[in-house]
């Protein structure tokens, strides 16, 4: 039995994905915070987004190519920067780089990866990605900029929605710590899962990688109860903002964002995008589903605008293109399909994707992702 027959959907790599990884590294991956509303919300929020089928259009092979940052991609779609990614399947990050390069789509790194800028760089395609959680000290913010310019990454990343640590509770009663250590508890949830176990044997448990250069200077400059990862949780800014830009000579992006007001702001300082998201419901348990607000954002700015948060499918992509993005990201279901599946699962999620959009744009008469119809908001 092929891949597709018995792994059609992306809920059947998160079933598989659950069974293959121990308990606590599902929990991380797949908790969000509070009672999680807000990852409900988004889930019902992108169900309540209809789209009106149109017929007799003959046949045709829609066209899933689209234009962003001045780049024409093959998908409307990419790999969204995840931390720790090397705790949900050992050597994600590298996984990760290379099935993106083989396909033709961003892969966003994290500062917060398992895996440094260097570690991925002989893997990278074109179209990298670095994700910024924004350094207090400007001088390991220039080095960071410095070695992810270096390591080939062409667009940065600054996420804006983590002022402050959240909750996620779910995570935190798994008895996860960062970095990870394992206690007799989680041994006895990593001998329930041998394929990962056997993995990790080989690799090693994973850290923060990136960090390890400034641990020793940062540390010397914080308070004995503070650790390097307080570097990491500064709360940008409007001039911090201005000053990235002025900082990075490539496609500026800021994540995190859910108002109408903040876009046009960004957009007057230079920012060459705009990625609309509630952190996947993992930061703020009150916040909108961000299908809920595109609209507005839209209307607010003129900038391409990336979405991301609660998508689980080909027709999610479509529903969020209709009500005004230009680009999907997606976190959590590259690394359901790396631990369902193991490097294979990647290209499977990009097979699954790309056969939904086609299926439902042919419903749709959409020949190309310019032909969507104005989505229709559901109230039943």
């Amino acid at each position: 039995m092929d891949l597709n027959s018995r792994y059609p959907a992306l809920s059947d790599l998160r079933a598989r994905a659950q069974r293959r990884i121990p308990k606590f590294v599902w929990e991380y991956l797949d908790s969000g915070t509070g009672v999680e509303a807000t990852r409900r919300r988004n889930r019902s929020a992108l169900d309540q987004i209809g789209l009106m089928p149109s017929i007799l259009h003959g046949e045709f092979d829609p066209d899933l190519s689209t234009n962003l940052l001045g780049v024409h991609r093959p998908l409307p779609f990419g790999i969204a920067p995840v931390g720790m990614s090397g705790l949900m399947w050992p050597d994600a990050e590298r996984h990760l780089a290379q099935g993106a390069a083989r396909l033709g789509i961003p892969y966003a790194l994290s500062t917060v990866a398992a895996a440094s800028p260097e570690d991925v760089a002989p893997h990278l395609g074109d179209d990298a990605w670095f994700q910024m959680y924004p350094p207090r000290d400007e001088g390991i913010r220039r080095d960071m900029l410095d070695r992810a310019r270096a390591a080939g990454f062409s667009t940065l990343i600054l996420t804006v929605d983590v002022p402050v640590a959240s909750r996620r509770e779910r995570q935190t009663r798994s008895g996860l710590t960062n970095p990870p250590r394992l206690t007799p508890r989680l041994m006895a949830q990593v001998a329930m899962r041998p394929a990962w176990a056997m993995a990790m044997a080989r690799k090693g448990m994973p850290h923060m990688r990136m960090l390890d250069a400034y641990t020793t200077s940062a540390t010397e400059n914080l308070p004995v109860t503070a650790h390097v990862g307080y570097l990491l949780r500064t709360s940008p800014d409007w001039d911090y903002v201005s000053w990235l830009r002025d900082a990075w000579d490539g496609p500026f992006v800021v994540k995190g964002v859910m108002r109408g007001t903040d876009a046009e702001r960004l957009e007057t300082l230079g920012v060459d995008a705009i990625w609309v998201s509630n952190h996947a419901g993992r930061q703020f348990d009150a916040a909108p589903g961000t299908i809920e607000v595109l609209p507005a954002i839209r209307r607010a700015t003129q900038l391409p605008i990336i979405f991301d948060s609660g998508v689980e499918g080909g027709l999610d992509i479509l529903r969020a293109m209709a009500s005004g993005a230009d680009f999907v990201m997606l976190g959590r279901g590259w690394h359901y399909a790396l631990a369902a599946l193991g490097p294979d699962g990647i290209d499977h999620l990009a097979h699954i994707l790309a056969e939904d959009l086609k299926a439902n744009m042919g419903q749709l008469g959409a020949r190309t992702l310019n032909d969507l119809p104005q989505p229709i908001l559901r109230t039943d």
